[in-house]
């Protein structure tokens, strides 16, 4: 986690004397002794998806501490700028589940990730969700300059064109104090109100965390982002999508070595789905067949966990598409559930029950 931020320590310093997105990306990649090359999938010339500002990935493996990362990497990006800086960060997450554990975890004075913010702030720190945000609780122009304010937020309620979820882009009178504190080339975004939220967040020009970016990809998205107005973006994944920035590479074996992952992983490449699929199942069977409960050993009951897309492209490999072909290798039907943000069949079953 240290030598992630001291990479980024490092990008940022390369930045200032720079001053060119393109430039500084080119110098901090040479100086690890790589060129940058165009056609490249990881190492190409800097992508500038944001106008202008930095965009930058960092690519943990799961279980590397990414949120931990992400709230000292605040207080490295915000030694970078000026000290009477306003500042807010814009802390996006993929699905209402990382929402709000996020938000407990950041709001709750006893979790380690609050307590380290508190301790590189002086325990000047404020952590909103969109609720609090859209009815102003505690927040106004004063407020904001006194405080590190972190807006915990979902990128579906911002980046969605259905009516009833643009709340954020509405006229809103609990926000118009900073309507009085803009600038006349104030930024203004299409189809938004000067009182709304979304053009309150844009004036406030915050750093903005992107967790699980990969989720990210999507012109809707990437115009959402851009309306923010984020003076700096630092973006989070253990698999980073084509034109990501990365100047940090986390590998599974140095967790390995850190004592950060105690189970055991294998990992194998297939080159079609049918071949996934088949694999799990088998695994599944073969492990199931070696419980050593008969031995006086624990009950065991091995789950495969099969992710699968949203529905956003003929190709896509749905959940049900799955279902159907786990139906068809013989798995029964009421033993396959399936849990997305809406539908939730899991709810109620106690997996850990022998009757399950």
């Amino acid at each position: 986690q240290q030598a992630v931020l001291n990479d980024l320590a490092q990008y940022i310093d390369i930045l200032k004397e720079q001053g060119s997105n393109h430039k500084a990306f080119s110098i901090y990649w040479k100086q690890k002794g790589i060129t940058l090359q165009q056609g490249e999938e990881t190492f190409h010339p800097y992508c500038d998806t944001m106008n202008g500002a930095p965009n930058m990935t960092i690519k943990v493996p799961t279980a590397g501490g990414k949120t931990f990362i992400a709230c000292n990497a605040i207080r490295t990006i915000f030694d970078a700028m000026p000290v009477n800086r306003t500042k807010v960060v814009a802390w996006f997450v993929p699905s209402d589940t990382i929402l709000k554990q996020t938000y407990e975890n950041l709001k709750n004075p006893q979790h380690p990730y609050r307590q380290r913010i508190d301790t590189l702030f002086n325990g000047r720190v404020e952590v909103y969700d969109k609720q609090a945000l859209l009815f102003g609780q505690n927040f106004n122009p004063t407020i904001v300059k006194e405080q590190l304010s972190i807006f915990v937020l979902s990128i579906q309620s911002f980046a969605t064109k259905a009516t009833d979820k643009r709340l954020v882009y509405n006229e809103n009178e609990n926000l118009a104090e900073f309507a009085k504190t803009y600038s006349p080339n104030e930024k203004h975004i299409e189809g938004a109100d000067e009182t709304s939220l979304i053009q309150v967040i844009a004036h406030l020009n915050p750093v903005t965390i992107i967790d699980e970016s990969h989720n990210f990809e999507g012109d809707l998205r990437i115009d959402t982002l851009t309306n923010i107005n984020p003076c700096f973006v630092l973006n989070l994944t253990s698999t980073p999508r084509n034109k990501s920035n990365i100047i940090s590479f986390v590998d599974p074996a140095s967790l390995k070595r850190e004592n950060m992952v105690k189970l055991p992983v294998m990992v194998s490449n297939y080159q079609n789905h049918a071949d996934v699929i088949n694999s799990a199942i088998s695994l599944r069977k073969n492990l199931e067949a070696k419980t050593e409960e008969i031995n006086g050993g624990d009950y065991i009951r091995p789950i495969v966990l099969l992710q699968a897309q949203p529905k956003n492209d003929e190709d896509s490999i749905t959940f049900s598409n799955i279902k159907a072909k786990l139906v068809k290798a013989g798995i029964h039907e009421e033993e396959i559930k399936i849990k997305t943000a809406n539908l939730n069949e899991l709810k109620g079953i106690d997996l850990m029950s022998r009757k399950c």
